[in-house]
């Protein structure tokens, strides 16, 4: 390994190594001894230790680092902005981000000049993480983990970016928009699935090993994930259309209740009861009494009542986990830990979701840029070639023309019956629409309507209960999108797709 200062130039390294002091769990020390123990030639690689504002060993660190490495002193206290900021100091060629609780065997960085050599195609490549554990939670935690990472690093076609040791080429990490301090440890999937929709592929280097601290406790559960929450609904109320943006599942709390509101819920009840009395679609009674229920609860309380069952699940989960840490068996503590993480981002998806839903703009628009909320609505899903969202039997938007005179496209592949047969029937602001005002085509409805002089409205629908071959859910309508005109512009901008429909982008 002598020669290699040559082969790589001799003024600017080949690595970049980012170590954020941000949550190093004491550890920050073995980390630095890792570092300074490779055997590969020191001049392949530069340390850059960028340290928060309220790191409280400066002194101890300037000492030990000395002059082998530089010391970035940033205003984030996150460990991403602190990577983000070491990204933009490095001079290599290669970033190696890690953690400050991470440490690295001695031949890491001469198996990367390796893999770099070996698989020219890698745009980037993360390392084998090695547990350490010092307790009962945090060997549940750490089986837990590793199991996802394993999961990402071997079987999941894109999400490879593990920030405990994770090497790229500077270029293409800033072709790819980089990390974004604002989405916390979600800005690693971002990245992730930008790397992947661009066509650069992450390897998993399986021979490099690195040493991970995990910590143990529960409230560290929670803080980490309620920091990944956090950056998943911001990302999702930012309604980016980038590349990867496609590839990130969106939970289904964000296609429940984002955009939701009370008035919506009363609009679907109000279709509900309209179609009752006119003694449409319920050939079974407990189906008309679980929907009068759903609608009911959810026109009086709102989110209330879901928020109040997410948060007795986490306490009741959270007790569990803690009472079994003292006199549980490992299996259960394990058990009790997927439990308390599930029930703690449910809550934390609901939580996150309210606090941003009068700001979410254009993030609400799951059906097309003119939908403004949405309730009765299932998750995204494909089927016959069409990319689409169920509705529940009832079902209401906010939607956003011109006043006066609007023509609303519903755009519904004909997946459960030709849609002349559905009995769908459809409800302006609390009023139903004449059947004389609706053209049903072979996977559309177009309505004209008439809009108030804002411009906004809510549109419902009520249709006969649709149940799929082992699916539990209650099914409606199948829609693509929603899309609406003015009528002086209907006859270009709204013409009804012939066979199969183009969806619009997920967000």
């Amino acid at each position: 390994m002598q020669d290699e200062p040559a082969r790589y130039g001799g003024r600017s390294p080949l690595f970049s190594i980012i170590i954020p002091l941000e949550y190093h769990r004491g550890q920050w020390e073995q980390s630095w001894l890792g570092w300074t123990s490779q055997t590969a030639d020191k001049s392949l690689y530069e340390i850059i230790l960028v340290v928060p504002p309220d790191f409280r060993a400066r002194e101890e660190l300037q000492a030990l680092a000395g002059d082998a490495a530089r010391i970035e002193f940033a205003e984030s206290e996150h460990d991403i902005g602190l990577c983000a900021l070491g990204a933009t100091k490095a001079r290599g060629s290669h970033l190696f981000f890690t953690e400050s609780h991470c440490w690295p065997e001695p031949d890491v960085i001469e198996l990367c000049i390796r893999a770099i050599e070996a698989h020219p195609d890698w745009a980037g490549f993360s390392c084998h993480s090695v547990p350490i554990c010092h307790n009962r939670l945090s060997k549940a935690e750490a089986a837990m983990y590793q199991a996802d990472i394993e999961f990402g690093m071997k079987q999941h076609p894109w999400r490879k970016v593990l920030d405990q040791c994770f090497v790229t080429r500077r270029d293409v990490y800033w072709e790819c928009g980089g990390l974004r301090e604002e989405l916390g440890h979600f800005a690693e999937w971002v990245l992730a699935a930008a790397y992947h929709a661009k066509g650069h592929a992450i390897g998993y280097l399986e021979e490099a090993r690195f040493h991970h601290y995990y910590v143990g406790e529960i409230g560290e559960l929670k803080t980490f994930t309620l920091d990944f929450v956090q950056g998943e609904i911001r990302y999702l109320s930012e309604a980016r259309r980038e590349p990867g943006s496609e590839l990130l599942e969106i939970p289904v709390e964000w296609v429940e209740w984002a955009g939701f509101d009370v008035s919506l819920a009363r609009a679907a009840m109000n279709a509900l009861v309209q179609y009752s009395l006119e003694g449409r679609g319920w050939k079974r009674p407990d189906e008309k009494l679980r929907a009068f229920w759903r609608w009911g609860r959810l026109a009086l309380c709102g989110d209330r009542l879901v928020r109040v069952a997410a948060r007795l699940a986490v306490m009741q989960a959270y007790f569990g986990l803690s009472a079994l840490t003292a006199i549980g068996s490992s299996a259960a503590i394990a058990r009790w830990m997927r439990r308390y993480i599930a029930a703690l981002i449910h809550l934390q998806r609901l939580e996150c979701i309210r606090r941003m839903r009068g700001q979410a703009g254009p993030a609400a628009k799951f059906l097309g840029d003119r939908v403004l909320g949405q309730a009765g609505f299932h998750g995204l899903e494909s089927s016959a070639g069409h990319l689409f969202r169920w509705s529940e039997p009832q079902a209401a938007v906010r939607i956003q023309g011109g006043a006066g005179r609007n023509t609303v496209l519903i755009r519904s592949p004909a997946l459960r019956a030709p849609l002349r047969e559905i009995g769908a029937y459809f409800y302006l602001d609390g009023v139903r629409v004449d059947p004389s005002a609706i053209t049903i085509g072979p996977d559309s409805y177009t309505l004209c309507l008439d809009l108030p002089s804002s411009g906004i409205a809510v549109l419902a629908w009520s249709c006969p209960v649709l149940r799929g071959i082992d699916d539990s859910r209650r099914l409606g309508l199948s829609i693509v999108s929603i899309e609406v005109c003015r009528d002086a512009e209907a006859s270009i901008k709204l013409q009804p797709a012939q066979g199969k429909t183009e969806s619009p982008p997920v967000r």
